[in-house]
């Protein structure tokens, strides 16, 4: 259960790339969470009755979550993925544990000891590697990939939407909750598809592939991936998966080079060696002070 997650994640970037050029990435974006709304409704729908006054009380936090975590993250993913690689993608998305903790001491004055700082700088540096395409002297002239410009961004809103998650809890199952996330993203995603189809004239072909890709980003990628991650997490706590979590660059890795035959370079290797030192020692760091270890949804 641990080890499908990211793979299925990994699967999400590369048929994203796959996707481009046939269906438009807010599309892409809109009909993954519809579908994967429609998928857990039948699961969560008495709940969500039952929790309705919850529901109303808390209508703009639920909003606000469903634009960070689902419209915004999700939607400029697809969008990255025109302009860099799946394995970019993921492995700047393997670093937003330390942009989390970054976020958390700079924003909300959460204290953080030295091995969580040591491991922020190394997770960092692994991402500049990665960005600048082992060329550090780009940072100057911020000559980057748009693409990998726009995983940063997607990144730092991911950050945001788990620290709104820790600080303003809601009192409704794990699940329950996504669901009003889903449906609270999905309604603020469908203006923006619909601009990008009628304002942009950007159409989608549909054809079996399209719709197979829509499948797979909404019942593998969405609820299989997040209903095994969810377990695995509440069978051997939080710390663990955080190691699973970051295999997810790996499987890109193959994915890619499997399905679009993209090579992986020496920088890629290095800057995923950074990330992932960065992100032990910090756990390290986490562990050893006894601080109870703290993980949002994944979407």
């Amino acid at each position: 259960m641990l080890a499908l997650p990211p793979l299925l994640w990994a699967g999400n970037a590369v048929v994203g790339r796959l996707m481009v050029g046939q269906i438009a990435p807010l599309a892409l974006s809109f009909f993954r969470w519809l579908f994967a709304l429609l998928a857990v409704l039948p699961f969560t729908a008495s709940t969500l009755w039952r929790g309705r006054d919850v529901l109303a009380r808390h209508w703009k936090l639920l909003a606000r979550q469903g634009f960070l975590g689902v419209t915004c993250y999700n939607s400029i993913q697809y969008v990255a993925l025109h302009s860099t690689t799946p394995l970019k993608v993921s492995l700047i998305t393997s670093a937003s544990p330390v942009f989390v903790t970054l976020l958390g001491a700079l924003l909300y004055g959460e204290a953080i000891g030295a091995a969580a700082w040591a491991g922020s700088a190394l997770s960092v540096a692994g991402v500049a590697v990665v960005v600048t395409g082992g060329q550090l002297q780009r940072l100057a002239s911020l000559h980057l990939a748009r693409g990998d410009l726009m995983m940063l961004l997607a990144v730092f809103l991911w950050a945001l939407y788990t620290w709104d998650l820790r600080r303003n809890p809601v009192a409704l199952p794990r699940l329950s909750l996504l669901a009003a996330q889903m449906a609270w993203g999905t309604l603020l995603i469908a203006p923006l598809a619909a601009y990008e189809r009628w304002g942009q004239g950007e159409a989608t072909h549909w054809s079996l592939p399209v719709a197979l890709a829509i499948g797979y980003v909404a019942l593998l990628a969405s609820v299989l991936a997040y209903a095994c991650w969810g377990a695995a997490v509440a069978r051997v706590g939080a710390q663990i998966p955080s190691y699973f979590g970051n295999l997810a660059p790996v499987f890109a890795a193959v994915l890619a080079y499997v399905f679009l035959g993209e090579r992986i370079a020496a920088y890629h290797v290095v800057g995923a060696a950074l990330i992932f030192a960065g992100i032990h020692v910090a756990l390290r760091g986490r562990a050893s002070a006894k601080v109870p270890a703290r993980t949002g949804d994944t979407t």
